[in-house]
């Protein structure tokens, strides 16, 4: 009888144990308006958290290599600044498309079918308030939701490629609201196919 208990208790135990105070992240893509209402349950936006004594975790994995809309790895040294392709920016804590972004967007939606030769590579960034792994995962919902936008403009998801830095590469480096605000962005590299 004992027996029987120690099986269900030992699971117990280690789904408690498993269930740390991480960041929830997820592999679905958010729709085409990139709606937050699923895989944010935990911390909140750019700031993922407290900044406690714990500090950073470090680099994340997704950092060095994107992956495109059927999920093969590109390698983000392959492509450069395009000027034609504007980056877009997000609210704190929100991967939604906004009304002025979505009107980018379908610039470079048009773009992208003028050059129908071009790959491109969507890079998700957060401001540096947070955890790296939470910054992480926002930046590649803010990245995914881009991509997702732009297919529902008919372009291929094979000609677009991901990668979220999260925190890492900001685009502005002084610690207020306005630079901040500069940091949450996707930013757009494009090659030749």
């Amino acid at each position: 009888m004992r027996h029987g208990l120690v099986l269900p208790a030992l699971m117990v135990g280690l789904l408690l144990v498993g269930c740390a105070k991480s960041p929830v992240t997820t592999t679905s893509a958010p729709s085409p308006t990139g709606s937050s209402t699923s895989g944010t349950s935990s911390g909140s936006g750019d700031r993922g958290g407290a900044l406690g004594a714990t500090g950073r975790t470090g680099t994340s994995s997704t950092s060095s290599m994107g992956s495109t809309g059927s999920g093969a790895r590109v390698d983000p040294r392959e492509y450069s600044v395009e000027a034609a392709l504007a980056d877009v920016h997000f609210d704190f804590d929100k991967y939604e498309i906004q009304p002025a972004a979505a009107t980018m967007l379908d610039g470079h939606a048009a773009w992208l079918k003028k050059n129908g030769d071009r790959l491109i590579l969507i890079e998700g960034h957060c401001d540096e308030r947070g955890t790296t792994d939470y910054n992480v995962a926002l930046g590649e919902r803010r990245a995914k939701a881009t991509m997702n936008y732009l297919v529902s403009r008919g372009i291929a998801a094979s000609r677009i490629a991901i990668v979220s830095y999260g925190e890492e590469r900001p685009d502005c480096k002084q610690h207020t609201d306005a630079c901040w605000a500069q940091n949450r962005r996707a930013h757009f590299m494009a090659k030749r196919g």
